[in-house]
């Protein structure tokens, strides 16, 4: 990817765009916050503004890997496993994980992406039907998220937007 390359977020219709030179190479459908767009701590909305990807975690692993504070369990993501833990927020298969670049807005103090734990990830597909419904992190279909993670590389710019 180019230095002209970025990520495009549109919370309002749940789309995420790989953008290059202005156009978009590739479109994907995602699931933000169920509480809509913010940017404070606790809050459970998405942060908007500018971005970068921070870091890359799970290269090589299984589709549908289930990750703990964004380390891999070893468990691989099936409805026999959801039931057994139903409140799990499942991240599954791969993260990028999100850090603030603008100071006040959504990187420092009580509004800092990073330390919010903001990431892209994946989630069981069945999850994904159109509506914002995470806890503040941007949802892909599984395979859709390897696709994405195997098109963009650490310090990429992320621009979230209603």
């Amino acid at each position: 990817m180019s230095s002209n390359s970025y990520l495009d977020i549109c919370i309002t219709s749940q789309q995420l765009s790989l953008i290059e030179n202005g156009q978009a190479l590739k479109t994907y459908p995602i699931s933000t916050a169920k509480n809509g767009a913010g940017e404070l701590m606790g809050s459970g909305c998405t942060p908007r503004g500018w971005h970068s990807i921070r870091a890359k975690i799970g290269a090589g692993l299984s589709l549908y890997s289930v990750f703990k504070a964004r380390r891999a369990t070893g468990e691989i993501y099936s409805p026999e496993l959801a039931a057994l833990y139903p409140e799990r927020d499942w991240i599954l298969t791969r993260i990028l994980w999100l850090g603030g670049l603008e100071a006040r807005k959504n990187r420092y103090g009580n509004v800092d992406t990073t330390w919010r734990y903001i990431y892209l990830h994946g989630c069981p597909d069945e999850l994904m039907n159109g509506q914002p419904q995470s806890h503040g992190c941007i949802r892909l279909y599984n395979t859709d998220m390897v696709d994405l993670f195997n098109r963009v590389s650490v310090g990429m710019r992320v621009y979230s937007h209603e």
